[in-house]
């Protein structure tokens, strides 16, 4: 279906992609993994023939091949509507055969362009009709209830988010390629594109930092190193790449050890041959024949010497044509909170809480819930169920509409806020913390090497760094507040999978309460000891 031969891409002279080399067979679900930076969006715009690589080919092996692109962040226009962004307003789409016949043209001057290709096969099937019934993806989307000139800038996120996955879907792709399809989605929406997927006959693509999503939608996982900038191969969902990764590093592992072993023994012999030189050259004969006592005396000290310098070019040989590097650890995240003086035993209680932003409306009501000391509550529910609202008024950002709550005394309440607004794009991440602690720089630095800030990394403005970037300063942040009471709004939405995994790994270590938004099913499982659930105006626990 398509072929990929040794691709590479630059950006000026930092390389991003290196002698890529893959194939998606008809009927392939595969996984794109990687750290954030590694080139996955790259690979997919390459791919999607909205970038052209540096070198290598992407290769159409299937004729007539419909290809979708779900583009991570992708926009609208504010002045379209529901329907004219589906393309399905006549009054805002092209004639069929109009937009059949420019395409053409377009694609007879530019006979090798990917992306035209698939643009003129998605246009000539909906000419003839065979597109896929609107209703049956905008129903279970979520979408149908909306009127067709509903403006899309009075959307949410999550219904954006949809809105454009119904926009690839309604062109029956052969071959969808998704960037972070399962961003903004809540599990009800999640649970339903893995059911699509899985009855998807097409060959999928799907970028996503979504454990359980990948375990429940692919059969291989593609790994690109954002070291070497490479890309491998892994049979089986997400948990069997885990499988073969831990035996990969141990194999790596007893490897570079064996050799480091191997080593050190070499040098301990050539020592000790080194020794017996010099003893043979300082050392007394017994033999009374001085011409006898140089003769055997001086061949000895040439073996000795001769087997030194066998082992030692044996040691030169392995250092220079078998060294074995060292297998890459990953960073740990440290969220060192310290140890709470005193905590109450009822951290939040809530009497009879209604909350929102208009009284003939209320979101959720009749709230009587308390979170205790040491419980890590995740709350999950539908978007727009009022689950950020909720904790918007615990925070003090939204006033209750109705009954009242209160913090535990002695909680230090600590927020990370779902779009980050909370951190000043001006101050770089050495000042966001000293705005909060009376560390000096020095110290500042080495607190966020912690959170993998090194270099020059730790001085760029906040509002120059990536998602998950500002994620981990806004984790730092709290640390360096040493808060008791952690309330967490999509707090590893912008994480790639390995910062998920310290994430949950260090949280693990802090000894407070934690109330926390999450669509992420792998980090409830592993996470939460409760988990309650927003739905019909309730918290329900």
């Amino acid at each position: 279906m398509l072929s990929i031969h040794n691709l590479g891409q630059h950006f000026g002279i930092q390389p991003v992609l290196k002698n890529i080399n893959f194939n998606i067979s008809a009927g392939e679900h595969i996984g794109l993994i990687g750290a954030n930076g590694s080139g996955k969006t790259t690979l997919m715009r390459i791919l999607a023939g909205l970038e052209q690589p540096d070198s290598g080919d992407v290769v159409l092996t299937r004729p007539n091949l419909r290809l979708g692109y779900l583009a991570q962040g992708m926009e609208f226009s504010p002045e379209q509507t529901l329907h004219s962004a589906l393309g399905l307003d006549s009054d805002s789409q092209t004639d069929p055969a109009l937009e059949v016949e420019s395409l053409a043209l377009a694609l007879s001057q530019n006979p090798h362009d990917a992306s035209l290709q698939a643009q003129y096969d998605s246009a000539l099937h909906r000419l003839a009709g065979n597109s896929i019934q609107p209703s049956a993806v905008l129903e279970p989307l979520g979408l149908s209830h909306f009127p067709a000139d509903t403006p899309v800038a009075h959307l949410s996120g999550g219904q954006k988010t949809r809105l454009m996955l119904a926009k690839v879907l309604l062109d029956d792709p052969h071959l969808l390629l998704l960037d972070e399809p399962s961003n903004h989605l809540d599990i009800e929406m999640l649970e339903w594109l893995e059911d699509w997927l899985n009855g998807f006959k097409g060959a999928a693509l799907i970028v996503s930092h979504d454990r359980t999503f990948l375990d429940n939608t692919v059969t291989s996982i593609l790994e690109l190193d954002s070291t070497s900038h490479t890309i491998k191969t892994y049979d089986g969902n997400y948990s069997d790449y885990l499988e073969q990764k831990l035996l990969e590093y141990d194999k790596q592992a007893q490897a570079y050890q064996d050799q480091q072993d191997e080593l050190a023994q070499l040098r301990r012999a050539a020592k000790h041959i080194r020794s017996l030189t010099v003893m043979k050259v300082g050392g007394k004969s017994d033999s009374g024949d001085k011409f006898a006592k140089g003769f055997f005396g001086n061949r000895a000290t040439k073996n000795v010497a001769g087997k030194a310098k066998n082992i030692e070019a044996r040691i030169d040989h392995i250092l220079t044509e078998e060294k074995l590097e060292k297998p890459r650890g990953s960073w740990k995240l440290k969220l060192d909170f310290g140890t709470p003086e005193h905590q109450s035993k009822d951290v939040l209680v809530t009497d009879s809480l209604s909350i929102g932003y208009t009284p003939e409306s209320p979101l959720l009501t009749d709230i009587n819930l308390f979170i205790r000391a040491g419980q890590r509550v995740v709350l999950t529910g539908a978007n727009g169920s009022g689950k950020t609202s909720f904790i918007r008024t615990i925070i003090g950002k939204i006033p209750p509409l109705a009954g009242s709550f209160r913090l535990g005394g002695a909680t230090k309440l600590g927020y990370m806020a779902q779009e980050q607004e909370l951190l000043n794009p001006a101050l770089n991440s050495v000042q966001t913390i000293q705005s909060v602690s009376a560390m000096n720089e020095t110290e500042t630095r080495n607190f966020l090497h912690y959170f993998l800030f090194k270099g020059d990394a730790a001085l760029r403005p906040a509002g120059d760094l990536s998602y998950g970037e500002r994620a981990r300063l806004q984790l730092a942040l709290l640390a360096a507040q040493g808060c008791t009471f952690l309330i967490l709004d999509e707090p590893i939405n912008h994480l790639d999978i390995p910062s998920r995994e310290r994430f949950e790994e260090a949280l693990e270590h802090f000894n407070g309460t934690i109330l926390a938004v999450v669509h992420d099913r792998s980090f409830i499982e592993h996470f939460a000891t409760d988990v309650w659930q927003a739905r019909d105006g309730k918290i329900y626990k």
